[in-house]
C-alpha cells in the first residue's frame, strides 16, 4: 500500500520556469507524507486513472483534478497552473553563473531611490531573538530611510545596530543582484526635512495606516554581490 512512499520524487524540468502538473501533485504528496495509492484511494481512482490525470493534466479531467485538488488541500488554480503569491527565484540558475563583488558606488546604483527591503535586527534582553521585517524604503544621500508606526515591530531604536538588505532577481535569466548595509539607527526629526522625505515618491507606507516615526539607516559598510553570466573570451 506504501510501496513508493520513499521513492524520489520527480523532480522539476530545471530549464524551465514553469511547474507540471505531475510534479505539483508529487511534490505535495511529498509534503503531506501520502504514497501514490493513498492519494489514488482518497480521491477515489485507479492507480492507472491517476497516472492519466498526472501526465495528461488540465487536457484530461477537470472532476478528476478536482479531486485530487481537495485531496492534496490545494486549490484547482493551484494544482493546475500553480500559485502566483510564489517567493521569487522558480527559474532555476543561469547556464553558466559567475558571483562578483559589487563596489560601494556600484551598491548605490542598484539601492536607486526608492524599493522593497528588509530590516534586520536583535530583539530581547540579551538580543538573543534575530527579526527580519520587510520595509519600503527611500535611499536620502548615502543613508537609508523608512517609515514606520512608533509602536510597531520596525520602529527601532536610536543607536541599535541594524542590518538592511535589498535585491532583485531576474526569473527569466537566473541573475540578479544583493546589496546589505549594515549600520546605526538613527530618529530624524527636522520638521522641514521629514516633510520632504513625506512628499517624495514611494514614501508612502505600503503596509498603509499612519506611520509617522521615521528610521534612518546609516552605514557602517556597504557591500553587494551580483550573479551575472561568465564573459567569454
Amino acid at each position: 500500500m506504501h510501496g513508493d512512499r520513499d521513492r524520489p520524487e520527480p523532480a522539476a524540468d530545471a530549464s524551465s520556469a514553469e511547474e507540471s502538473v505531475t510534479t505539483r501533485i508529487a511534490l505535495r504528496r511529498g509534503q503531506l507524507g501520502m504514497s501514490r495509492e493513498e492519494v489514488a484511494m482518497r480521491a477515489g481512482m485507479s492507480m492507472t486513472y491517476l497516472r492519466q490525470v498526472e501526465e495528461l493534466g488540465t487536457g484530461f479531467d477537470p472532476g478528476a483534478l478536482m479531486r485530487l485538488a481537495a485531496v492534496l488541500d490545494m486549490s484547482y488554480e493551484e494544482l493546475t497552473t500553480g500559485r502566483r503569491d510564489v517567493p521569487p527565484g522558480r527559474g532555476g540558475p543561469a547556464a553558466h553563473p559567475v558571483l562578483a563583488r559589487l563596489s560601494e558606488q556600484e551598491c548605490w546604483q542598484r539601492l536607486g531611490t526608492h524599493g522593497i527591503g528588509r530590516l534586520s535586527y536583535t530583539a530581547g534582553a540579551a538580543g538573543e531573538a534575530p527579526v527580519v521585517l520587510p520595509v519600503n524604503f527611500l535611499v536620502d544621500g548615502r543613508t537609508v530611510v523608512y517609515r514606520t508606526d512608533p509602536a510597531g515591530a520596525a520602529a527601532v531604536h536610536v543607536g541599535a545596530q541594524v542590518a538592511f538588505e535589498t535585491d532583485h532577481i531576474d526569473e527569466a535569466t537566473g541573475l540578479g543582484w544583493s546589496v546589505l548595509v549594515t549600520g546605526t539607527v538613527e530618529h530624524p526629526a527636522d520638521p522641514d526635512a521629514l516633510e520632504a522625505l513625506a512628499l517624495r515618491y514611494g514614501s508612502a507606507p505600503w503596509a498603509g495606516g499612519r506611520r509617522d516615526l521615521w528610521i534612518r539607516v546609516v552605514p557602517h559598510k556597504l557591500s553587494g554581490r551580483v550573479i551575472q553570466p561568465l564573459q567569454k573570451e
